[in-house]
């Protein structure tokens, strides 16, 4: 790299004048006031002393004068000056967790729960809405929109749940509970269950081993996989996996979402589980009973098929949040994973007309590195981490409106990303050369 490595030690008795001058040396540098080159600081406590480590570019040509322009400009590059044109996703980042979270403007972070709720009731009532204009229209021109509506709806039901598990819904936890409650166990998933280890997916994402959703297999598990599991794993019928790892997790993995002695749990949790299975046992019932009381051809329509799609949905929407994206994203072990680094390895989509009507999940970086923030922020708030982030942010390729780019993407990805090395702290996905998931 080009730039040079400047190293700052701070006696913590130099007292706060020291302090002042680190920090207005890292963030208050303008090329047009000083001949030094703008600099990135960071600051970490080695015993009783401040390190300050900075990143140096080449000085600018001294200009006469800088305009608006030039000067955000600046603004925008100044966290991304020690990045190398031979870029890689792989290299620590020139910036911090709170460099980012600095960035987001303050409005950002503050949850309304009227606006929450607004977005439950009109999710609501198109569900209702769809299932009785299909059932007064019963025609087979009909039914295969209204499972796709359906199903999308009931996709949307699961984000606001989701919102619920992370505490985005508002700062009230028995209304987040209740509301996650409702809208999860409406579409047969079990809320606490799910909450706790997408708790996990969030703490842990990027991890080889740690992470919960969608991780990658090293190659010493993949070879060991029977041919279903295998084929089953890397074609699009793993796009109907969701429900069977809530009974099952992934392969390498054991417990149940609905077992309140699971591996996924800890002895405080079990209680939250067991409500959460309750409230899934009685929404299954209901089920049972409405299809002795309409048929099952009535409940199939209504119901099943709808559920099937939502899983669809729910599986290819979170499988390209972390997969498939034309550079391989890194993923890590040991003392090369943290959280931010595991979080700038999501991907944001663009998932056209849908992105409204799923709560913008697509926006999904912030989300994973901010996950208190309302769904209804984060377009804003990536928009503000953007320059910060500079080449660490993989900017999404625009949709149609319908995303039928997506289906392409989620095929190649499925062909090559099989499984990653058994050593290393910093790797990628390979492909099985030899055909074998074929």
């Amino acid at each position: 790299m080009a730039s040079a490595i400047l190293q700052c030690r701070c006696s913590s008795s130099a007292g706060p004048a020291s302090a002042s001058l680190a920090h207005a040396f890292s963030w208050k540098l303008r090329g047009t006031t000083l001949s030094l080159p703008p600099l990135y600081g960071r600051q970490r406590r080695l015993g009783n002393r401040v390190l300050i480590s900075a990143v140096a570019a080449p000085p600018r040509p001294p200009s006469t004068a800088t305009s608006e322009s030039e000067e955000g400009s600046s603004n925008k590059d100044l966290f991304n000056v020690g990045v190398s044109e031979n870029f890689s996703a792989a290299d620590p980042p020139p910036f911090t967790l709170a460099d980012i979270r600095a960035a987001i403007p303050k409005h950002c972070w503050v949850k309304n729960p009227w606006k929450s709720f607004s977005y439950v009731v009109r999710d609501v009532v198109v569900v209702f809405g769809l299932a009785a204009g299909a059932a007064y229209l019963n025609n087979w021109l009909v039914w295969p929109l209204y499972w796709f509506a359906q199903g999308t709806m009931f996709w949307a039901l699961f984000v606001l749940g989701h919102d619920c598990g992370h505490g985005s819904f508002s700062n009230n936890k028995m209304l987040n509970d209740v509301v996650g409650h409702l809208t999860h166990s409406s579409i047969l998933v079990p809320y606490h269950g799910w909450r706790i280890s997408h708790r996990t997916h969030h703490q842990n994402h990027g991890h080889v081993e740690n992470d919960e959703s969608w991780h990658p297999i090293a190659e010493k598990l993949y070879r060991s996989l029977d041919t279903v599991t295998r084929m089953a794993r890397f074609s699009p019928v793993s796009m109907l996996a969701y429900p069977f790892y809530l009974w099952g997790r992934s392969p390498g993995k054991t417990g149940s979402h609905y077992d309140p002695n699971s591996p996924l749990f800890l002895p405080s949790e079990r209680k939250d589980v067991l409500t959460s299975t309750a409230c899934w046992s009685a929404m299954a019932a209901l089920l049972l009973g409405l299809t002795i009381a309409m048929g099952p051809i009535w409940m199939l329509k209504l119901y099943v098929v709808p559920y099937w799609a939502f899983v669809v949905w729910l599986d290819v929407v979170t499988y390209l949040h972390h997969h498939g994206h034309d550079e391989k994203v890194p993923w890590y072990r040991g003392q090369e994973w943290n959280y931010m680094r595991g979080g700038l390895s999501t991907i944001d989509r663009d998932y056209g007309l849908f992105n409204n009507i799923h709560h913008d999940i697509g926006t999904h970086v912030v989300h994973h590195l901010f996950p208190q923030i309302p769904h209804y922020n984060l377009i804003e708030a990536t928009e503000a981490v953007k320059p910060v982030l500079g080449k660490y942010y993989r900017e999404p390729e625009k949709s149609l409106p319908f995303p039928v780019h997506l289906w392409k993407i989620l095929i190649k990805s499925l062909r090559e990303d099989h499984y990653v090395s058994d050593k290393g702290d910093v790797v990628f996905y390979q492909t099985d050369v030899k055909g074998e998931t074929a």
